[in-house]
């Protein structure tokens, strides 16, 4: 593993001064065990996506995949704010940043009195078992929790499954991640779902292809309408 002076700079900052915002790693967070201080709630490049049914997330399924709603909280900018912190939420084991996030976006939502706040059940896109062995966690599981908390809907990981493990999709260009995806996910548990408005929920959303495949799944077995909601939108 390498190591820059500004990594090592930042690792002993975080022992230092544990209080230290995950966003910037400079500025002290205001609450014992916040993730994200003032300055950089007020700076995050949020999308206002909820307000619009043609937005610019919504249009990755046009054609595809009938969906309800589709929206992000945040755009995705590469070394950016919203990439240290879901860095540290899916690699770095801060799951305690996803249900912030998931309670920050649901009280939006509440307030602004989107349709989405009227679903029936959030569901979080799962990892295949061996990914989550390996990871301890899934990162999305916590940014469902926090939604759940806010827009007082239930949510649960039992309704999915990943049935295939498939390669990253980080360094996949459009073509290849919709091909990485194809069949990957089944139903657990269709009693659960049926007749429903369904929350799909994933951290970032870059081509759809992952969220199409797991809505597809759903609309194609059950009689169930389907919404999606990500932390952040790639450009």
């Amino acid at each position: 593993m390498q190591y820059t002076a500004r990594g090592i700079v930042s690792d002993i900052g975080g022992l230092l001064y544990p209080n230290l915002c995950f966003a910037c790693n400079r500025s002290r967070v205001d609450e014992q065990g916040a993730a994200i201080c003032f300055r950089c709630r007020v700076k995050m490049p949020e999308t206002s996506f909820h307000k619009e049914d043609d937005n610019y997330v919504a249009r990755h399924f046009w054609g595809r995949v009938p969906i309800r709603h589709a929206s992000s909280l945040w755009f995705f900018q590469k070394g950016g704010r919203v990439q240290r912190l879901l860095f540290q939420l899916k690699y770095k084991g801060k799951t305690h940043i996803g249900e912030e996030i998931g309670r920050m976006y649901g009280s939006i939502l509440r307030e602004d009195q989107a349709a989405v706040t009227k679903a029936d059940l959030i569901i979080p896109v799962p990892l295949h078992y061996k990914k989550l062995r390996l990871r301890g966690y899934n990162q999305c599981d916590f940014f469902a929790q926090g939604l759940s908390e806010a827009m007082n809907i239930p949510w649960s990981d039992k309704v999915l499954k990943r049935t295939l493990e498939s390669s990253t999709q980080t360094k996949k260009g459009r073509i290849d991640r919709w091909e990485n995806v194809r069949e990957l996910f089944a139903l657990r548990d269709m009693e659960q779902v049926s007749g429903k408005h369904i929350i799909l929920v994933d951290d970032v959303v870059t081509t759809g292809a992952t969220l199409d495949s797991c809505a597809k799944v759903l609309i194609n077995n059950t009689n169930v309408s389907v919404s999606i909601l990500t932390i952040a939108a790639a450009q």
